[in-house]
């Protein structure tokens, strides 16, 4: 069961300290947009959630077929692409993600695209790209999520 997560800002400008249960951890913006890079942006953080998602669920899949996966490496980055159906590059682009991912281990070629096949629908790259609803309330100082 997933466990709630809480951010909270602090006497230092933009730096976020992010708890989930017993793990405690910062984000910030970098320097060059008035933070002190004491930790990975917002985009950061979520490109390295859906990386983490992808591998483990690789690593899952491989356990279970029993394929000889020694180690998944996935990058990341952010980017600008032009969207579906658009020709203009001035308004037609939006928001995207590539994210390239290799394997080592003694994989066929089949093995390999059907573990590249499988990280496509990890459960962050589902939410991603699912129609997802965001409810934004006011809590109370003291308040703690449901």
């Amino acid at each position: 069961m997933p466990r709630n997560v809480s951010v909270n800002s602090g006497s230092v400008r933009f730096v976020q300290t992010i708890s989930v249960g017993p793990h405690a951890f910062q984000a910030d913006e970098p320097r060059v947009y008035g933070g002190n890079d004491a930790g990975p942006d917002s985009h950061e953080l979520l490109l390295a959630a859906l990386g983490a998602c992808a591998s483990i669920t690789v690593q899952m899949y491989a356990d279970r077929k029993q394929w000889p996966v020694e180690g998944v490496h996935v990058h990341l980055s952010y980017v600008k692409v032009l969207a579906e159906g658009q020709s203009d590059a001035k308004t037609g682009m939006v928001d995207g993600i590539e994210m390239g991912i290799s394997f080592s281990g003694d994989l066929s070629e089949d093995q390999q695209s059907r573990l590249l096949e499988v990280a496509g629908r990890c459960p962050v790259h589902r939410m991603l790209t699912s129609q997802l609803q965001i409810h934004t309330n006011l809590l109370m100082p003291s308040s703690h999520f449901p």
